[in-house]
């Protein structure tokens, strides 16, 4: 497992870095999003998914638990689990279904999924730092790795 720890000093950072992502990501791929409230995992979401070529508006899905982004080919979700009360609710919303090789998944607040979701190729998790945010990119797969080293060139 690689790890890179990034510091990022506002939002235009953080959105760069979004779409940074999206491009090594092509896509695909199961990304969890951690921190605390106001982080900056919504943030890092809209980079991400403006990053894979979304020009509309990329809202929390809070209350909704999961945003789809059809773009041309690709298909995107970004997910909020802050709210859920029981991971067992993910079962019954069908949420297997959305993690197939052919769609980039982001979770914010996976912890509330534990036992209900697969083990994700990255976790990204943003706290506060002095001069802004500091990220932790910590790969869980092959393809996580790649990702990893990807961003580590650019961002050091």
């Amino acid at each position: 497992m690689s790890e890179v720890i990034l510091f990022l000093a506002d939002e235009d950072a953080m959105v760069a870095l979004g779409n940074r992502i999206a491009q090594v990501t092509k896509g695909s791929g199961l990304i969890f999003l951690e921190g605390d409230l106001g982080a900056g995992k919504t943030t890092l979401s809209r980079g991400i998914i403006r990053g894979l070529g979304h020009a509309g508006a990329v809202k929390s899905p809070t209350f909704t638990l999961v945003e789809p982004y059809e773009i041309g080919e690709l298909r995107a979700f970004h997910f909020d689990l802050y709210r859920l009360v029981d991971p067992e609710e993910l079962e019954f919303m069908g949420i297997r279904d959305y993690f197939d090789e052919d769609a980039l998944c982001l979770i914010e607040w996976p912890d509330k999924g534990t036992g209900f979701l697969p083990k994700p190729d990255l976790t990204i998790t943003i706290t506060p730092h002095k001069h802004g945010r500091q990220l932790k990119l910590l790969s869980q797969s092959a393809r996580g790795e790649s990702w990893c080293a990807a961003l580590a060139l650019e961002f050091k």
